[in-house]
């Protein structure tokens, strides 16, 4: 993914979810994903899928079930 469209997840996350605290990087190796964080703590990945002339992002969280138990 382009700086541009990294920059543009993260202005769109920051505004739906209303915490400016979550941040886009760039994937070591990978092209077509970044990680996004909260606070340095990672929790997901978004893909960019370029099917047939249209573009979509698809954000994937994982949920541990350790994690609800807090």
């Amino acid at each position: 993914m382009t700086p541009a469209e990294t920059k543009a997840l993260e202005k769109y996350l920051r505004k739906t979810f209303s915490l400016e605290a979550i941040e886009v990087k760039k994937r070591q190796k990978k092209q077509d994903s970044v990680e996004v964080f909260v606070k340095e703590e990672f929790v997901g990945v978004i893909y960019k899928d370029d099917e047939d002339n249209e573009v979509s992002y698809q954000f994937q969280m994982a949920i541990l079930e350790d994690d609800l138990k807090e």
